[in-house]
């Protein structure tokens, strides 16, 4: 701070010391005469803080309107009151069969927590982040390019639907019989339109693997079409729910849904303790919510959201104030020229546009710059943003018209002042 005040007092310093007292009093009196602007090293600050404020404003625009498309976005699901945390049997030495014992127990223990409405597991949450992509096998499918298709896919608990409430809009979801039956699965919205377009999927079989693997898995229903990875994806990809069950093997790292009457985050501890009681060896963590894990997820977008507008009202008031400084000098150093003028019978409309001309002159300058500006810097920004185009001309023009707004408002005051001169008193200021 002292450096800037250093190097920013440092040139009006110089200015001052520079010329002789008798020429510049009559450079004054000359300039005051003719009335025409004469740009001063004040003027540039002025125009750079009026740039730099239309490309604040600018910018804050697309990412305010970023974060609001992003909360406006339909999950397909409840994210609202759901505790999430992650358990890992396996680095306590449970294997297959006494793996899926193990969660089957817990998820009994947890559902009949006072306050839990439900308790589902899956492999990992949605819209965290994660990805699991498999080579899909569609009997009577072909891609265009004669590649192997593939889809998303996730292991669930038969509980899974029910606690994040996905409705199933066809067949039926997954129940506790499919544990231990044949392979079932149930595909989303985006699933059956993209490889079944022409019909029904319900009954139909479907397989993962390479090569030749046997599709060996009947659809038994069809889910609405939620956010996979992220809220933030263009397109949500095809996603198969399957039971955990039938792909033990690979199955680490699981989290549980729990649905709740309260506060999530309250039972916490109780989960714990029963999580201790069944194994002390079983490590359970990432304790946090639905709600909180798809805030992380746009926290980058809020981030800038809230700094760009921080941002730009800072240099809108700054600009204001120094727009307004710079005037009201100006005013007070031509009250002799003003105070002729309306002895003269100038009228008061007309003195206060001789000095709100010399605003829109500064304005128009600035603005022009910052335009500039912008159009040159939105690439930069591009892909920060959802749902709207960097250069957005509703955006722009909301913003320009803003910062002309802002200008005329701060420079009215002095212009009003100086049409209420006296002349007398005008001719006696010097």
């Amino acid at each position: 701070m002292r450096v800037a005040g250093i190097v920013f007092g440092l040139a009006p310093a110089l200015q001052a010391t520079g010329p002789n007292v008798a020429p510049a009093l009559k450079e004054t009196r000359i300039a005051a005469s003719r009335g025409r602007m004469r740009f001063s090293l004040s003027h540039v600050l002025i125009v750079s803080q009026i740039a730099i404020s239309l490309l604040l404003v600018i910018a804050a625009g697309p990412f305010v309107r970023t974060l609001t498309n992003l909360h406006s976005i339909q999950l397909g699901f409840n994210s609202e009151n759901i505790l999430l945390f992650s358990l890992n049997a396996r680095q306590a030495g449970y294997k297959e069969g006494t793996l899926a014992r193990f969660y089957g127990d817990l998820r009994a223990q947890f559902r009949a927590i006072p306050g839990v409405r439900s308790a589902g597991l899956s492999s990992f949450p949605l819209v965290a982040g994660f990805w699991d992509d498999e080579e899909l096998i569609v009997p009577g499918y072909q891609t265009a390019d004669g590649k192997q298709p593939s889809s998303c896919l996730m292991l669930v608990d038969p509980s899974f639907l029910q606690t994040m409430e996905i409705p199933v809009v066809l067949g039926r979801g997954i129940d506790d019989r499919d544990l231990n039956s044949p392979k079932v699965a149930v595909v989303t919205q985006q699933f059956a339109k993209k490889f079944f377009p022409n019909g029904n999927p319900v009954g139909r079989h479907i397989g993962f693997g390479l090569g030749k693997a046997p599709a060996d898995i009947e659809i038994v229903g069809v889910a609405k079409t939620s956010p996979y990875n992220s809220v933030k994806e263009a397109e949500t990809p095809p996603l198969v729910y399957v039971p955990y069950t039938q792909n033990l093997a690979d199955l680490r790292q699981v989290y549980f849904e729990l649905r709740t009457a309260g506060d999530p985050l309250a039972l916490a501890n109780t989960v714990r303790q029963i999580v201790h009681r069944a194994n002390a060896a079983v490590p359970v963590a990432k304790f946090t919510t639905q709600a909180a894990q798809i805030d992380q997820g746009i926290a980058q977008e809020r981030t800038f959201a809230d700094l760009c507008t921080c941002f730009a009202m800072l240099a809108l008031v700054i600009a204001c104030v120094g727009l307004y400084g710079t005037m009201a000098y100006a005013v007070e150093r031509r009250t002799s020229e003003i105070g002729i003028r309306v002895a003269l019978g100038a009228e008061r409309a007309r003195i206060v546009w001789m000095v709100m001309r010399e605003v829109f002159v500064l304005a128009a300058i600035g603005l022009t710059i910052g335009l500039f500006a912008a159009w040159e810097t939105s690439h930069f920004v591009a892909s920060f943003l959802f749902g709207v185009k960097p250069n957005d001309p509703a955006a722009t023009l909301l913003s320009v018209a803003v910062l002309t707004l802002a200008a005329l408002a701060a420079a009215y005051a002095p212009a009003w002042r100086a049409s209420r001169i006296d002349p007398m008193v005008a001719l006696r200021h010097e």
